[in-house]
């Protein structure tokens, strides 16, 4: 009782926190609604210095969160392409900002037209626990070169990170520029609910549709950055090692705690095998050891942890085969949230593992007989968040990618999309909406608003009423055909 109270009012604490946060930075963007090209570089090198003078604090506290976090992970897919954005952005910010200037038809001249690129406004952003740095900074990075005031709501479950981080950007920023809020969460859905000018979610598509709920009150424009079954096909000339290499590589990265992993892999039905035996000796070769292995994350908490048991026993129970990748045959039930690759052949879509994005280091198998029925089995699912194909033919390449519809697509490859600076990073349906990274970020966060001008010459009075003179009658004759 005494706990709940407790709880009930820090949680009011940071709700008055957050909206008066909110009405400082209005305010702010009030009295500087349009960032000089200078103060936005300086907010994104300030950004940079940030992360390069404490990231040995930002790893040590992910490693907390998660209980084993990999070091090299967090700098690979946390650090690195936190700071290759930034720079990316400021090589190329002057260009985003410079207005672009459109056509003006002759009906209209002597005019001109351009686009101009305005900052929003206030922006919230909704981080998730499984890359709490790297689906930060990005949105951040995106949000700044776009001149915005920027509040970020951090995940309750990586509560080492959120409050370091929070600590660092308040250190750095002021806060009616860049806000960190942390909370449960009642606090996130109270975050939600303000009136920001786009909010830029990261999480899981039930979350997903809580967060669009809630700015659909206030006609916030959003971007949801979701999930799904992203499918891998391996095709049926494309050499093993490779395909199952990479897949490998992607699918237990962060042990599978990644929004665009591999969630099933679709192969022929006679080279299922091959890629069994070719899975599990590249898994042993990267990870010799799990349960002590440093290089091996952890699944983040119990809850996660207890989620993805659950999800293996349905499949044993429904009659799926279960293959556990355990190189050194290690006792990983007892005083740890380290979980072995599992391989689940026979999956039907009555088990959990066919249903729900699995996040976590579980592999389904499928079999397919022609590339159009893999097609298919994709296309008669919600269009994922990545799609993967694995075949060396430029012609089957190009057939799989017009036939199928996915946020991103790698060819030969699992994740890298995603670190492309120059590549835009998004769902579609039930994966998500909208884009950020790089030229995609920096306009998702700008209101492109259209401006056409005129000078002292008028032209557009020759249409003025009264009307039936006979230049109207000639211009309807040259522009309505």
């Amino acid at each position: 009782m005494v706990a709940s109270v407790v709880h009930l009012t820090e949680s009011k604490k940071q709700i008055q926190q957050t909206a008066r946060i909110f009405e400082d930075q209005r305010q702010a963007f009030r009295r500087n609604p349009y960032p000089t090209e200078v103060e936005r570089r300086e907010n994104l090198r300030r950004l940079k210095r940030l992360l390069l003078t404490h990231q040995d604090r930002l790893i040590e506290a992910i490693d907390q969160d998660f209980s084993c976090r990999s070091a090299d992970e967090t700098r690979i897919a946390e650090l690195m392409p936190s700071v290759q954005g930034i720079n990316y952005a400021l090589k190329h910010l002057r260009g985003w900002m410079k207005p672009s200037r459109r056509h003006v038809t002759s009906l209209f001249q002597p005019a001109s037209n351009q686009v101009q690129y305005q900052p929003k406004g206030v922006a919230g952003i909704i981080v998730p626990w499984n890359y709490p740095l790297f689906l930060a900074i990005g949105p951040l990075t995106a949000a700044l070169a776009a001149g915005n005031r920027v509040m970020i709501k951090m995940s309750e479950f990586t509560p080492h990170t959120s409050a370091l981080f929070s600590e660092l950007i308040e250190s750095a920023f002021p806060q009616d520029l860049v806000a960190v809020i942390n909370g449960e969460a009642d606090v996130a859905a109270d975050f939600s609910s303000r009136p920001f000018d786009h909010i830029l979610f990261t999480g899981s598509t039930a979350v997903g549709h809580h967060v669009m709920r809630a700015a659909a009150e206030n006609l916030t424009p959003v971007t949801l950055e979701l999930g799904g079954k992203s499918p891998a096909i391996i095709s049926s000339d494309v050499p093993m090692d490779d395909a199952a290499e990479r897949i490998a590589f992607g699918k237990v990265f962060n042990a599978g705690q990644t929004c665009v992993a591999p969630d099933y892999v679709l192969v022929p039905a006679d080279r299922r095998q091959s890629f069994i035996d070719t899975f599990r000796d590249r898994i042993a070769t990267m990870f010799p050891t799990l349960r002590d292995n440093t290089d091996y994350t952890s699944i983040i908490n119990e809850r996660q942890y207890q989620r993805l048991q659950s999800v293996l026993e349905d499949a044993r129970e429904k009659g799926a085969e279960v293959i556990e990748v355990n190189p050194g045959s290690e006792n990983l039930t007892d005083g740890t949230r380290k979980m072995s690759p599992h391989l689940v052949l026979g999956g039907t879509d009555d088990m959990l593992v066919m249903q729900d994005e699995l996040f976590g280091p579980i592999l389904p198998v499928v079999t397919y007989g022609s590339i159009d029925e893999a097609i298919d089995y994709i296309n008669d699912r919600p269009r994922p968040l990545a799609l993967y194909y694995f075949g060396y033919d430029r012609e089957a390449q190009d057939h799989v990618a017009k036939h199928t519809i996915s946020g991103g697509m790698a060819v030969n490859d699992t994740l890298m999309q995603v670190t492309q600076d120059d590549l835009p990073f998004g769902g579609v349906g039930q994966s998500g909406m909208g884009a950020y990274h790089g030229r995609e970020g920096f306009e998702t966060f700008s209101h492109a608003r259209g401006v056409f001008s005129r000078q002292k010459l008028n032209s557009g009075k020759l249409i003025y009423p009264p009307y039936g003179s006979a230049f109207q009658r000639m211009v309807y004759r040259l522009f309505i055909r």
